[in-house]
């Protein structure tokens, strides 16, 4: 598992991690937003008017409705990004990387605009009549290539194919692995109930819904979604308004490091520019999707005239899902204190690291080291060798890093007693394959746990877990729900409706097994499934940008002969 860990974060370096994906995520995002001269600003009203279903007709083709198709898409976005994707991010680059995560959301309804609009405009309907629509099919139809002789080289369908395997492989690694994976972790620290039985009662329900497909799966999606908004609104709000003391110094620390990167404080080791920057759009495209081409899938399946139309109903999931959602998660965190705080915890194998010696958090030389070793290329000695442990207790002078900070109060336990024997440890990992052998003890921590133990930091006290944990098991199972039609669709085009079937078994097969997986290895694989989504999409959307231009002019000029001045 170890080494699988280490190839997902070498790969993910290259890839999604790197600087020229966040250039062309961003810059994508940018390029539209000056080329169509700000639409997310412009349509936001009108985008308002058509969810409400002003300008619907009868007659439209479609499966859902433009709230159901938004609030199908909501559901695959608003998820563990919001809670554990936002806690990660600031676990790794500090309050900065919030910022980051906003201009990544609003450069990304545009990106989404633009992204639904050309693939409602070329979806198909499959041999049952049902919706298959998504960037693979714009790219099928448009990204083909002719040469002068008049041949034809089918270039889009290949790079629809691509696309439709890198859904099949994200509806794992983004909709199903992370999403119960965090439900499970979070139940168990607040109920104390085994993630495998959680895990099972969860696939069983999921496969109730699935099968009965894309109308099944939007009724039930727009109940879920409004209410678990609310429920989890409400919570931060309250938080939020208690710590209000906090309330100015959290703003101002997202801005006032934003290009320095923040200093170590508490038991947070420091991070730099290029590390806030990087993990807050990365966090950012994780929690909306913009650019990844996962929601024109549920998009498609609107009943819309003209696909601009369902284009701008997108324009609304970002702002939701991340100015909205993610902000206020962002301002829970910063203002209850916990993200820089040690706290009481189990650890998590692949995120811990033994150093050859002892490092004191109080010499600034020793906490200069960490820092360049967790956020450069400049790593201090790891350890290798036999760890002597006595009665839960390590006797060798080394430190412990435990989730990016020094852990203290460590106690070795196997099957909850202290343990006593040697445990193995290469180059900084601890080889020991045992279940039993666990460790714990105070530490910084992340994801889904963070941000509970900051919803406990309120006139809510140890209630405000409760909150996160029923939020997060809505969000998380909305979106395991979302992402079974993204995979099913992505079946379809690439081997038709038949072996859709075949699909929904495995998925669910695939949410079980991850709820007792380790949550660090399935983050990392979700990251490189992102990124495989959201390539050939991005290329395939600034080729087509002449014909997204002219399509929108030929909506406002419909709209205009449609609709009087009066009626608008």
């Amino acid at each position: 598992m170890q080494l699988l860990n280490d190839l997902f974060q070498v790969l993910h370096q290259y890839i999604g991690g790197h600087h020229w994906f966040i250039f062309l995520l961003l810059g994508t995002g940018l390029f539209f937003t000056l080329y169509l001269r700000f639409p997310q600003i412009r349509y936001f009203s009108h985008a308002l008017r058509i969810v409400r279903g002003k300008y619907d007709k009868k007659g439209d083709k479609g499966d859902t409705s433009h709230f159901q198709a938004l609030a199908t898409a909501l559901s695959g976005t608003v998820g563990t990004g919001n809670i554990a994707g936002v806690a990660l991010a600031v676990h790794l680059g500090g309050p900065a990387a919030l910022f980051w995560m906003l201009v990544t959301a609003f450069l990304g309804m545009c990106t989404k605009f633009v992204e639904v609009t050309l693939s409602h405009k070329y979806r198909d309907f499959d041999e049952k009549g049902m919706v298959a629509g998504g960037p693979m099919y714009y790219m099928k139809k448009r990204l083909n290539i002719r040469l002068k002789n008049g041949k034809l080289i089918k270039t889009g369908y290949w790079l629809g194919g691509f696309f439709a395997v890198a859904t099949i492989l994200s509806s794992f690694g983004s909709g199903s692995l992370p999403q119960i994976n965090s439900i499970t972790n979070t139940i168990f620290s607040t109920f104390g109930i085994s993630h495998i039985v959680t895990g099972a009662v969860l696939s069983l329900l999921l496969a109730l819904i699935i099968i009965g497909g894309i109308k099944r799966i939007a009724m039930v999606t727009a109940t879920l979604v409004p209410f678990m908004a609310v429920v989890y609104f409400l919570g931060a709000i309250t938080v939020i308004i208690t710590n209000y003391q906090q309330i100015i110094p959290s703003f101002l620390s997202i801005f006032s490091d934003l290009f320095t990167g923040t200093a170590a404080v508490g038991g947070f080791l420091g991070s730099g520019f290029a590390f806030a920057f990087n993990n807050g759009v990365n966090r950012g495209l994780f929690s909306n999707e913009a650019g990844q081409g996962s929601a024109p899938i549920a998009h498609a399946s609107a009943k819309a005239h003209e696909p601009v139309s369902e284009g701008m109903v997108a324009i609304l999931e970002p702002f939701i899902d991340t100015i909205i959602i993610c902000f206020l998660t962002g301002l829970v965190l910063l203002s209850s204190g916990v993200w820089n705080e040690k706290l009481p915890n189990q650890f998590q194998k692949t995120d811990i690291e033994v150093l050859t010696r002892h490092y004191d958090e109080q010499d600034a030389d020793d906490v200069s080291q960490l820092e360049k070793h967790l956020n450069s290329n400049n790593r201090v000695p790891l350890f290798t060798g036999m760890l002597h442990v006595e009665e839960g207790q390590i006797r060798e002078t080394v430190s412990v890093l435990h989730a990016r900070s020094v852990a203290e109060q460590i106690e070795v336990l196997k099957d909850g007693e202290p343990y006593s024997g040697m445990l193995e440890v290469n180059n900084g990992r601890v080889t020991q394959t045992s279940r039993e052998i666990t460790f714990s003890g105070n530490s910084l921590i992340h994801s889904a746990p963070l941000t509970a133990s900051a919803f406990t930091r309120s006139i809510l006290g140890d209630w405000g877990k409760y909150i996160v944990t029923i939020g997060l098991l809505l969000f998380a199972f909305s979106t395991a729900i979302a992402w079974s039609y993204y995979g099913d669709r992505a079946v379809t085009y690439l081997v038709g409706s038949r072996y859709v079937m075949l699909y929904r078994i495995i998925f669910v097969a695939g949410f079980f097994i991850a709820s007792f997986t380790d949550t660090t290895i399935i983050w990392n694989l979700s990251l490189l499934t992102v990124a495989f989504m959201a390539i050939p999409n991005l290329i395939g959307l600034l080729l087509l940008h002449r014909e997204v231009k002219s399509t929108i002019r030929d909506y406002w000029k419909w709209f205009r002969e449609e609709y009087p001045a009066k009626e608008r």
